[in-house]
């Protein structure tokens, strides 16, 4: 049952953890949606679930996620738990008759999806990988260029992703977490170009660094063969902020500006370039809050709307190409996806 407040039903969410990117993202947008509000929120500590539901005005706090998976009254829940914990929670959540919600990335190996898949499944629910870039209309729009014919034939995809963070604490440094570049922000300029071009990678070529007292990789060079097309890319958690992503045709290229932390990181903007540099038109999309968008896209799934989702099938997909990488940095070559 969801919850009626007004005219609305709303989708009755759950938070399992306290996490950042709940507080100060994906938390305050869900309140704001049309079709869902946050009524609980839990964390192994009591305190930090009470101070989080005083802060956004959630009815209940628990002191174990257990407690919160076992609540009747929750629809579903939103998982920003560290990495290594994803699989384990969201298949805990789907047992639980909860539909999942789960921060990226879902897993560190694609053949670690199939279980939730199977919990899926088995429990009749929607589970989902949180890529918010999907459903923001600045991709869609990317895609419609491509799939018009706006460049004409797709030749090459450009992308970089990078921040600088040392900080040992940091779950993005700590390998026992599931930290490391590739996990964290690799997964993007990979589901972007997926997404934007319905094309998968045939093989790959890379060049991977750890950092020697993290153990984590903090730089990735990467090459892949689309068939039809090629894609290079970097991304380094050491490295000056940048965000980029370029799709370059026989008859003109795209340039996406802030691609992936749209409004944090600029506007969110389509440019569309001519091939004779003579004509420039730009597609921008004030005011788009890219979390608010994807929960309230995922509640209407949930109901049956038909909403497309970013499913557990295309979460295989994506981490097989991740899986690739890896492997390609231990050899001089190509390695198949």
């Amino acid at each position: 049952m969801t919850a009626d407040i007004g005219r609305e039903i709303m989708f009755r969410w759950g938070v399992l953890s306290t996490a950042k990117i709940g507080r100060e993202f994906v938390v305050p947008q869900i309140q704001d949606s049309v079709n869902g509000i946050v009524a609980a929120v839990a964390s192994r500590d009591i305190s930090r679930a009470d101070e989080f539901a005083k802060r956004f005005q959630i009815a209940k706090a628990y002191g174990s996620y257990e407690e919160l998976l076992g609540d009747p009254e929750i629809d579903g829940v939103y998982i920003p738990l560290p990495t290594s914990q994803h699989i384990e929670w969201s298949i805990k959540a789907a047992e639980a008759g909860k539909h999942v919600l789960c921060e990226k990335p879902i897993a560190l190996k694609a053949d670690d999806i199939e279980p939730v898949i199977a919990a899926r499944d088995k429990a009749g629910v929607v589970v989902s990988e949180a890529f918010m870039v999907t459903y923001h209309p600045q991709w869609l729009k990317v895609r419609e260029l491509i799939e018009n014919g706006a460049i004409g034939k797709l030749v090459h995809v450009q992308g970089a992703f990078s921040y600088f963070n040392v900080d040992p604490d940091n779950m993005r440094n700590r390998p026992e977490l599931g930290g490391g570049g590739l996990p964290d922000i690799g997964v993007y300029p990979t589901v972007a170009t997926r997404f934007s071009t319905g094309k998968e990678p045939q093989k790959v070529r890379s060049i991977v660094h750890r950092d020697p007292n993290f153990g984590t990789d903090i730089f990735a060079d990467v090459t892949a063969d689309f068939g039809d097309f090629t894609m290079g890319f970097y991304v380094s958690t050491q490295l000056a902020a940048r965000q980029l992503m370029v799709f370059h045709g026989d008859k003109g290229f795209i340039e996406v500006t802030a691609p992936f932390n749209a409004i944090e990181w600029g506007m969110p903007e389509v440019k569309l370039h001519s091939a004779g540099h003579d004509k420039e038109e730009i597609f921008r999309f004030a005011g788009v809050r890219q979390y608010r968008t994807e929960a309230e896209n995922f509640v209407r799934h949930v109901e049956g709307e038909g909403n497309p989702i970013f499913t557990l099938e295309d979460s295989v997909k994506n981490q097989k190409f991740i899986d690739a990488i890896y492997r390609a940095s231990d050899k001089d070559g190509w390695e198949q996806v």
